[in-house]
Protein backbone atom coordinates (compact mmCIF):
# COMPACT_ATOMS: atom_id res chain seq x y z
CA UNK A 1 0.00 0.00 0.00
CA UNK A 2 1.07 3.93 -0.60
CA UNK A 3 2.28 4.89 2.95
CA UNK A 4 0.33 8.10 2.82
CA UNK A 5 -2.72 5.98 1.81
CA UNK A 6 -2.38 4.06 4.74
CA UNK A 7 -1.68 7.05 7.23
CA UNK A 8 -5.07 8.34 6.07
CA UNK A 9 -7.05 5.39 6.04
CA UNK A 10 -5.84 4.56 9.61
CA UNK A 11 -7.09 8.52 10.39
CA UNK A 12 -10.65 7.01 9.76
CA UNK A 13 -10.32 4.00 12.29
CA UNK A 14 -10.77 4.31 16.13
CA UNK A 15 -7.54 3.00 18.77
CA UNK A 16 -10.81 1.20 20.76
CA UNK A 17 -10.91 -0.71 17.25
CA UNK A 18 -7.39 -1.59 16.95
CA UNK A 19 -6.68 -2.15 20.18
CA UNK A 20 -9.55 -5.17 19.76
CA UNK A 21 -7.55 -6.10 16.37
CA UNK A 22 -4.45 -6.23 18.13
CA UNK A 23 -5.69 -8.79 20.80
CA UNK A 24 -6.69 -11.07 18.28
CA UNK A 25 -3.23 -11.37 16.67
CA UNK A 26 -1.80 -11.78 20.20
CA UNK A 27 -0.60 -8.45 21.00
CA UNK A 28 -2.67 -7.17 23.68
CA UNK A 29 0.19 -4.64 25.54
CA UNK A 30 0.33 -2.40 22.86
CA UNK A 31 -1.47 0.79 24.49
CA UNK A 32 0.22 3.41 25.96
CA UNK A 33 -0.20 4.73 29.44
CA UNK A 34 -3.94 6.92 29.89
CA UNK A 35 -1.41 9.98 31.19
CA UNK A 36 -0.45 10.25 27.53
CA UNK A 37 -3.09 13.17 26.50
CA UNK A 38 -3.76 15.64 23.39
CA UNK A 39 -2.30 19.21 23.83
CA UNK A 40 -4.44 21.04 23.24
CA UNK A 41 -7.34 18.95 23.92
CA UNK A 42 -8.89 20.24 20.55
CA UNK A 43 -5.37 18.83 19.01
CA UNK A 44 -7.44 15.84 16.94
CA UNK A 45 -6.52 12.60 15.87
CA UNK A 46 -2.34 11.54 15.04
CA UNK A 47 -1.35 9.07 12.94
CA UNK A 48 2.02 7.97 11.38
CA UNK A 49 5.53 6.21 10.99
CA UNK A 50 7.23 6.49 14.59
CA UNK A 51 10.53 8.34 14.48
CA UNK A 52 12.47 7.87 17.58
CA UNK A 53 14.23 10.29 19.70
CA UNK A 54 15.21 9.18 22.84
CA UNK A 55 16.93 11.27 25.82
CA UNK A 56 17.54 11.51 29.36
CA UNK A 57 17.35 13.98 32.35
CA UNK A 58 21.15 15.56 33.07
CA UNK A 59 22.42 18.45 34.12
CA UNK A 60 25.01 20.17 31.39
CA UNK A 61 26.05 23.86 31.10
CA UNK A 62 25.00 25.15 27.42
CA UNK A 63 23.01 27.42 25.56
CA UNK A 64 21.02 24.62 23.75
CA UNK A 65 21.19 21.00 22.56
CA UNK A 66 22.83 20.44 19.18
CA UNK A 67 21.94 16.53 19.21
CA UNK A 68 18.02 17.64 19.39
CA UNK A 69 18.50 19.93 16.67
CA UNK A 70 20.13 17.66 14.44
CA UNK A 71 17.63 14.41 15.40
CA UNK A 72 14.78 16.73 14.08
CA UNK A 73 16.10 17.61 11.23
CA UNK A 74 16.11 14.09 10.17
CA UNK A 75 12.40 13.51 10.39
CA UNK A 76 10.64 12.93 7.18
CA UNK A 77 6.77 13.15 5.97
CA UNK A 78 4.44 11.34 7.63
CA UNK A 79 6.10 10.75 10.67
CA UNK A 80 5.64 11.03 13.92
CA UNK A 81 8.61 11.49 16.45
CA UNK A 82 8.50 9.50 19.53
CA UNK A 83 9.94 11.31 21.96
CA UNK A 84 11.30 8.80 24.72
CA UNK A 85 13.21 10.07 27.62
CA UNK A 86 10.83 10.12 30.86
CA UNK A 87 11.54 13.73 31.60
CA UNK A 88 10.33 15.04 35.31
CA UNK A 89 9.18 18.61 35.07
CA UNK A 90 10.49 19.82 31.71
CA UNK A 91 9.20 20.29 28.61
CA UNK A 92 11.05 18.37 25.47
CA UNK A 93 10.17 21.05 22.89
CA UNK A 94 8.35 23.87 22.21
CA UNK A 95 6.95 26.30 19.21
CA UNK A 96 9.27 26.48 17.17
CA UNK A 97 10.52 22.72 16.83
CA UNK A 98 6.96 22.29 16.17
CA UNK A 99 6.85 24.24 13.12
CA UNK A 100 10.23 23.29 11.60
CA UNK A 101 9.04 19.00 12.28
CA UNK A 102 5.58 20.59 10.69
CA UNK A 103 7.69 22.24 7.83
CA UNK A 104 9.26 18.53 7.19
CA UNK A 105 5.69 16.83 6.98
CA UNK A 106 5.86 15.49 10.35
CA UNK A 107 2.50 14.28 11.57
CA UNK A 108 2.86 15.20 14.84
CA UNK A 109 4.45 13.87 18.51
CA UNK A 110 4.34 11.54 20.95
CA UNK A 111 6.42 13.09 24.17
CA UNK A 112 6.95 10.49 27.18
CA UNK A 113 7.19 14.24 29.03
CA UNK A 114 6.16 17.21 28.89
CA UNK A 115 5.43 19.99 26.28
CA UNK A 116 4.81 23.73 26.55
CA UNK A 117 3.90 27.03 24.28
CA UNK A 118 0.54 24.75 23.39
CA UNK A 119 -1.49 28.05 22.36
CA UNK A 120 1.30 28.62 19.35
CA UNK A 121 1.40 24.75 18.70
CA UNK A 122 -2.53 24.49 18.05
CA UNK A 123 -2.30 27.65 15.84
CA UNK A 124 -0.38 25.31 13.35
CA UNK A 125 -2.76 22.16 14.04
CA UNK A 126 0.40 20.15 14.95
CA UNK A 127 -0.94 17.42 16.68
CA UNK A 128 0.82 16.53 19.96
CA UNK A 129 -0.06 13.66 22.94
CA UNK A 130 2.29 13.91 26.13
CA UNK A 131 2.22 13.24 29.21
CA UNK A 132 1.43 17.06 31.06
CA UNK A 133 2.76 20.39 30.35
CA UNK A 134 4.96 22.73 32.34
CA UNK A 135 6.65 26.26 31.32
CA UNK A 136 10.14 24.86 32.36
CA UNK A 137 12.59 24.45 29.38
CA UNK A 138 14.84 21.01 29.08
CA UNK A 139 17.94 22.94 28.26
CA UNK A 140 20.47 22.41 30.66
CA UNK A 141 17.94 19.28 32.60
CA UNK A 142 17.35 17.19 29.67
CA UNK A 143 19.27 15.80 26.49
CA UNK A 144 18.94 13.97 23.53
CA UNK A 145 21.05 10.90 23.38
CA UNK A 146 20.21 9.05 20.30
CA UNK A 147 17.67 8.75 17.38
CA UNK A 148 15.75 6.43 15.06
CA UNK A 149 16.77 3.59 17.88
CA UNK A 150 14.21 1.30 19.66
CA UNK A 151 12.55 3.31 22.81
CA UNK A 152 10.29 2.30 25.62
CA UNK A 153 7.12 4.21 25.98
CA UNK A 154 5.02 3.81 29.17
CA UNK A 155 2.61 1.45 28.74
CA UNK A 156 -1.41 1.00 29.90
CA UNK A 157 -1.69 -2.61 30.27
CA UNK A 158 2.49 -3.65 30.50
CA UNK A 159 5.24 -1.33 32.33
CA UNK A 160 6.44 -0.28 28.88
CA UNK A 161 5.85 -0.62 24.95
CA UNK A 162 9.07 -0.72 22.75
CA UNK A 163 8.53 0.97 19.77
CA UNK A 164 10.98 0.40 17.17
CA UNK A 165 11.78 2.65 14.05
CA UNK A 166 8.71 2.39 11.55
CA UNK A 167 6.00 0.79 13.96
CA UNK A 168 2.82 2.73 13.17
CA UNK A 169 1.64 5.04 15.80
CA UNK A 170 -2.31 6.11 16.39
CA UNK A 171 -3.83 8.49 18.91
CA UNK A 172 -7.36 9.79 19.25
CA UNK A 173 -9.42 10.69 22.68
CA UNK A 174 -9.54 7.55 23.52
CA UNK A 175 -5.57 7.30 24.01
CA UNK A 176 -2.75 6.30 22.10
CA UNK A 177 -1.31 2.69 20.60
CA UNK A 178 1.60 1.42 18.83
CA UNK A 179 1.37 -0.47 15.82
CA UNK A 180 4.41 -2.86 15.20
CA UNK A 181 5.39 -2.26 11.71
CA UNK A 182 5.07 -6.13 10.59
CA UNK A 183 1.28 -5.84 11.27
CA UNK A 184 0.54 -2.84 10.07
CA UNK A 185 -1.36 -3.05 6.87
CA UNK A 186 -3.42 -6.45 8.32
CA UNK A 187 -3.86 -4.45 11.33
CA UNK A 188 -5.56 -1.67 8.98
CA UNK A 189 -7.76 -4.26 6.77
CA UNK A 190 -9.26 -5.38 9.77
CA UNK A 191 -9.74 -2.35 11.55
CA UNK A 192 -11.79 -0.98 8.16
CA UNK A 193 -13.90 -4.36 8.43
CA UNK A 194 -14.60 -3.68 11.84
CA UNK A 195 -15.35 -0.06 11.62
CA UNK A 196 -18.19 -0.99 8.34
CA UNK A 197 -19.30 -3.45 11.26
CA UNK A 198 -20.02 -0.83 13.53
CA UNK A 199 -21.57 1.29 11.56
CA UNK A 200 -24.08 -1.26 10.53
CA UNK A 201 -24.68 -1.83 14.12
CA UNK A 202 -25.42 1.88 14.85
CA UNK A 203 -27.64 2.20 12.04
CA UNK A 204 -30.17 -0.70 12.75
CA UNK A 205 -29.88 0.75 16.41
CA UNK A 206 -30.91 4.01 15.56
CA UNK A 207 -33.88 2.32 13.66
CA UNK A 208 -35.51 0.52 16.60
CA UNK A 209 -33.49 -2.88 16.88
CA UNK A 210 -32.45 -4.05 20.30
CA UNK A 211 -29.04 -4.24 21.25
CA UNK A 212 -30.19 -8.46 21.78
CA UNK A 213 -30.97 -8.23 18.26
CA UNK A 214 -27.75 -6.75 17.21
CA UNK A 215 -25.78 -9.16 19.16
CA UNK A 216 -27.57 -11.98 17.75
CA UNK A 217 -27.06 -11.07 14.55
CA UNK A 218 -23.27 -9.56 14.66
CA UNK A 219 -21.88 -10.76 18.02
CA UNK A 220 -19.90 -9.51 20.31
CA UNK A 221 -18.08 -5.99 18.79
Amino acid sequence: MEPESVRKRYLKVDTATVADVLDTLGLPNRGLAPEFAPYPPSAGRMAGWAYTIRGKMARYAASGDPRKMKAVDGVGKGEVTVWSGEGRGVCFFGELIALGMKRRGCAGALVDGGIRDIRWIARQRFPVYARYRTPVQSIGRWKVTAWQVPVDMPGATSKSVRVRPGDFVLADVDGVIAIPARVTEKVLLEAERLTNKEVRIRRELDRGATLEDVLAKYGHV
